[in-house]
């Protein structure tokens, strides 16, 4: 096991991996820009380091401060979190060569799952579902125009070199493929720093289906059944639940069990997310990988009973998945998450500001991990995101409602928050009836539900 462990993140995030090591018995080390200094995830860390201005590229980004708290602080494990490293080989490979673990997959499946187009044609070849795709696309438009024919409209442009929604754009005809190719290229090099895009056959009003995978140094691989990220807006996940309403268990169960099949005939060694995306027709087809744990983990935690973030630890330091996870995994209840941000509900733009009021619910069998506290100030420099609330109960209606009881007791002032539209999805018949797609909160805010 490690000795200590220097988590390379902040807020919410650092929090939970911090209190894992601690539950482990594990020495941690924090890290925090000058925007984060006293913040609340510092007083859970046994030593803290300063690393750089508000920024993250001058801090969490800066690979050389964090390397160099790595050496000043004798750490023999790094924890990337989930956002900024996790998913960064380059880093990963700095990590291991200055003499610690990282503590994720290795940097040569973050590698190959980082690059989509790669990691489709893995995927591909190892029997994952897939629905049609090009390669990456040349910048001549009579082979951008053949390569979309040849899967048929309507199209998605997607970036090759990075996920998270950002620079996906859909083209229905021929005159809004080169405009939809031209802003994903210009979104993909400001988001990833690197232009490169593909294009995927568009399923119309999909569902976000993700299987959790954890794999070892030692060969095997399994499987923590599927959470529902459908609930999305912009491409970004507000609302996650595990098990997916709406499938069938033995459906379900089967592409979970095939998922994990070709994890351990490639080898994979440490936790990922698989995310399909589930059509109409009843069809898994694959989206992409994340070699990373997910914002939304907790509710498989919470139907599982396994607690993801030590799993990974035990994992990185070596033990095998049969002394990690329990010989049969069992589904308990249903769990749900609702994605608190501050951001003006209306149409979801940032809103920073000083939180003068910030009281989660205090509910004990209310789930709520955040990073911040009442006085603190909201930045621009990081991700809006306040809180996760989340809830399990013995079934999907009651899980729903103790959420919604939950969300309304919530106190924020000093910043606007999505709490209202993130009621008014709950509250909706389509969600309540588990008719959940990509596009459901457009169109419940819209009035057409």
């Amino acid at each position: 096991m490690f000795h200590k462990v220097l988590v390379a993140n902040r807020g919410a995030v650092a929090a939970r991996v911090l209190r894992a090591l601690a539950e482990m018995g594990v020495r941690s080390v924090a890290v925090y820009s000058d925007a984060d200094a006293g913040a609340p995830y510092l007083e859970m860390a046994g030593e803290s380091y300063a690393i750089g201005a508000a920024p993250a590229r001058e801090s969490y980004l800066n690979q050389d401060a964090l390397l160099e708290v790595v050496r000043d602080s004798r750490a023999d494990g790094v924890h990337p979190g989930y956002g900024f490293l996790a998913e960064n080989a380059a880093f990963a490979q700095k990590v291991a060569d200055a003499g610690a673990r990282f503590i994720g997959p290795s940097p040569k499946w973050i590698d190959a799952m980082g690059h989509k187009t790669r990691a489709r044609e893995l995927a591909a070849a190892y029997g994952m579902p897939m629905s049609s795709g090009s390669g990456v696309l040349p910048m001549e438009n009579d082979a951008i125009l053949a390569a979309a024919r040849k899967i048929g409209f309507p199209v998605l442009v997607k970036p090759a070199g990075g996920g998270g929604g950002i620079g996906m754009l859909p083209a229905r005809d021929e005159a809004e493929l080169a405009v939809a190719v031209e802003r994903s290229r210009s979104m993909a090099i400001r988001g990833f720093g690197n232009a490169e895009v593909y294009l995927e056959r568009l399923i119309e009003r999909p569902r976000h289906v993700e299987f959790q995978v954890l794999g070892d140094a030692h060969g095997a691989a399994r499987h923590l059944y599927e959470r529902d990220c459908s609930t999305q807006r912009r491409n970004q996940k507000v609302i996650e639940e595990a098990p997916a309403p709406g499938i069938g268990r033995g459906e379900a169960g089967a592409m979970a069990e095939r998922i994990a099949d070709i994890m351990r005939g490639m080898g994979y060694d440490n936790i990922g997310t698989v995310e399909m995306l589930y059509g109409a027709d009843g069809s898994f087809s694959f989206l992409e990988m994340n070699t990373r744990l997910q914002v939304e983990h907790g509710v498989t935690e919470l139907v599982t009973g396994v607690d993801l973030v030590q799993a990974q630890i035990r994992s990185a330091a070596g033990e095998r998945l049969s002394a990690i996870l329990p010989e049969q995994i069992e589904l308990a209840g249903h769990a749900i998450q609702a994605r608190v941000y501050a951001e003006d509900p209306k149409n979801f733009y940032p809103s920073p500001g000083r939180l003068s009021v910030f009281r989660p619910p205090q509910d004990a069998a209310v789930r709520v991990d955040t990073g911040f506290a009442e006085g603190r100030e909201v930045t621009p420099h990081y991700d809006p995101m306040l809180a996760k609330v989340i809830v399990r109960a013995g079934g999907r209606d009651r899980a729903i409602d103790g959420l919604i009881v939950a969300l309304e007791s919530f106190a924020i002032e000093g910043v606007k928050h999505n709490i209202p539209a993130v009621l008014a999805v709950l509250r909706s018949e389509p969600f309540r009836a588990g008719r959940v797609h990509t596009g459901l909160i457009p169109e419940v805010l819209a009035g057409k539900n």
